[in-house]
This record gives C-alpha cells, sequence and structure tokens, in this order.
C-alpha cells in the first residue's frame, strides 16, 4: 500500500521538532501536528508548540483550532488529519504526522469506534467518589474490570482513569475493547519512525530542562491568565493537560514551590506512558534518539519510507 503519509512519533523532548524541520529542509512537505494539547489557543508556552517562526517557515496544521473551553477527540482527528492529508498530497506536498499523543495515532491507522459522549453524571458520581476513595482506588477498580487499559494509565492520572471508568459503566465495555484494531487497519499507508531514547536518564534530563525553559518563559503567567478568564476550570481536557495541572493547582494554593518538581515528575510520567503505548506499535521503525547521529538517522529512515 502506497503511504498517504509519514509519522514521526516519540516521548516528550525526545527530539522530534528538530526532525521534522530538518526534513522540511530537504522536501515539500507540510506537518500535521498529532498533539492533544498543541489544539488549544492561548496554551503556548505550556505545550512547547512551535514557534511563529517555525510555523512560518513549514506549514503546521492541527495547531490553535479550539478554544481551552472546548474538547478534542481521538476520532474528530482521525478525520482531520485525513482530510488534511488528502489536501496536502493534493499540493504536490508529503504529509508528515509528528507528535506524541499516541490515542491519535492509533486512531488513524488502525481505526476507531465512535466510543460514548461524556455523561456529566457519571463524571460528577466518579468524582464524588475519587474525593472519598482516591484516585488510586478507582485505579485499582479499572485493573479489575480492564486491566490493559489500567496498566498504562498512572493511579493519579485521574483525567484518563475517569474516562475509562466512565466508558464502562456507559457502554459496558472496557475502553481496551473500543480501542481494537479493526479488520481495515491502515498501518502500512502511515508508516511510523519513533524516537525512543536508549537511556531514560537523558530523557529525564531533556524533561526537566524543558520545564525550567518554560518556567522561564513565563509559564505561571499564562496560566494565570487562563484562570483568570473565569469560564475555565481544572476539570476541562485542557487544564488536566501535564503542566497545566500542576500550575493549576499551584496557584490555587498560592504556593509556587512544589511546581518544578510536580511538573517535572508529571512530565515523566507522561513520557512513561508515551513509551508503553509505543511498545504497543511493533510495525514501527526505531531511532535511538540519544544515539549520535540521530537526527540524520531518522531522517534517512523517513525518507526511504517515502520512497517505498
Amino acid at each position: 500500500m502506497k503511504a498517504l503519509g509519514l509519522c514521526l512519533a516519540g516521548p516528550t523532548a525526545s527530539g522530534k521538532t528538530a526532525v521534522a524541520l530538518a526534513l522540511a529542509e530537504r522536501l515539500p512537505l507540510e506537518i500535521i501536528s498529532v498533539d492533544s494539547a498543541l489544539v488549544y489557543r492561548g496554551m503556548d508556552i505550556g505545550t512547547a508548540k512551535p514557534s511563529l517562526a517555525e510555523r512560518a517557515a513549514v506549514p503546521h496544521h492541527l495547531i490553535d483550532i479550539l478554544d481551552p473551553s472546548g474538547s478534542y477527540s481521538a476520532a474528530a482527528f482521525a478525520a482531520d488529519a485525513q482530510r488534511l492529508a488528502g489536501e496536502i498530497r493534493a499540493r504536490g506536498r508529503l504529509p508528515l504526522l509528528v507528535g506524541g499523543t499516541m490515542l491519535y495515532f492509533k486512531a488513524l491507522r488502525d481505526g476507531i469506534d465512535a466510543m460514548p459522549a461524556a455523561d456529566p453524571e457519571v463524571r460528577a458520581a466518579l468524582d464524588a467518589r475519587a474525593t472519598v476513595e482516591g484516585w488510586p482506588a478507582l485505579h485499582a477498580e479499572l485493573a479489575r474490570i480492564d486491566p490493559v487499559t489500567a496498566a498504562r494509565l498512572a493511579p493519579a492520572d485521574s483525567q484518563r482513569v475517569q474516562r475509562a471508568l466512565e466508558v464502562y459503566v456507559v457502554s459496558g465495555r472496557p475502553l481496551s475493547e473500543w480501542h481494537q484494531p479493526k479488520a481495515t487497519s491502515q498501518r502500512d499507508a502511515w508508516p511510523m519512525v519513533s524516537l525512543e531514547p536508549a537511556s531514560r536518564a537523558w530523557l529525564h534530563r531533556r524533561v526537566a530542562e524543558r520545564f525550567d525553559a518554560m518556567l522561564a518563559a513565563g509559564f505561571v503567567d499564562e496560566v494565570r491568565a487562563l484562570r483568570a478568564r473565569g469560564d475555565l476550570n481544572p476539570d476541562l481536557p485542557s487544564m488536566r493537560c501535564v503542566g497545566y495541572r500542576q500550575a493549576w493547582a499551584a496557584l490555587e494554593a498560592d504556593d509556587l514551590r512544589p511546581l518544578r518538581n510536580e511538573g517535572i515528575a508529571a512530565t515523566r510520567q507522561l513520557a512513561k506512558r508515551q513509551l508503553t503505548w509505543l511498545r504497543s506499535m511493533p510495525d514501527r521503525h526505531i531511532v535511538e534518539s540519544d544515539s549520535p547521529g540521530a537526527l540524520e538517522a531518522a531522517i534517512s529512515r523517513l525518507e526511504s519510507l517515502r520512497a517505498d
């Protein structure tokens, strides 16, 4: 099957942007963001959103398409990505999908059922239970109901634990069943190169450096402005993004001292979940992002997949 586009995945801070921009210097391409946080307007610093200069140099899509009060789904991403890739190919350019939201990649490459819509009553009941029992207890319940999903979620990942339990309550089916590949899987049409470091310490160091850079760039003020709008709350998908959740809580408590350590720890957990997702995609082409010559190796692999 001829490739409809190329996928560049990897955990946060693994070097995806550098590879994508370097490849754009060699090939006529447009980037489709595969990131559930970059869709939100006004969330620039904490998402490490590509700069205006980078976006001027290479066309980017699915960035700044939604207000933080809204929500976006994997099914919506798959539909948008397919449409955009067709438009990009019609312009004689290469669609390059870049990001770390693995569920979005899976939805595009394997297909995904339209899962049950959010149920405010079920969510409220789960929130009430979590207040009394704690999210780790609800995670333990999820492990009994849906061990596959529970294995890739941290016990404190309230947003995803809640959603997994909500899907089960509403549909009677574990979330992992909804995520099963369809018979019409299109993995060959969307070949994937994955940047994965051999050294976890290398990734942890880059995560810390990135979070420190965000703080220096005014991340706290960005979240302070979002809170000041008055129409956002910490339960929204946008405000549950890694970093924003921790900054919101720190501002709520009027104590910024724990923010750096908590933000870095949460980002490390995100990277761990991303790597777990990637290991479930055996067809990916791995490039060790911490190895000498990783950038050239990734570009070479992407170019070869384009030619296949």
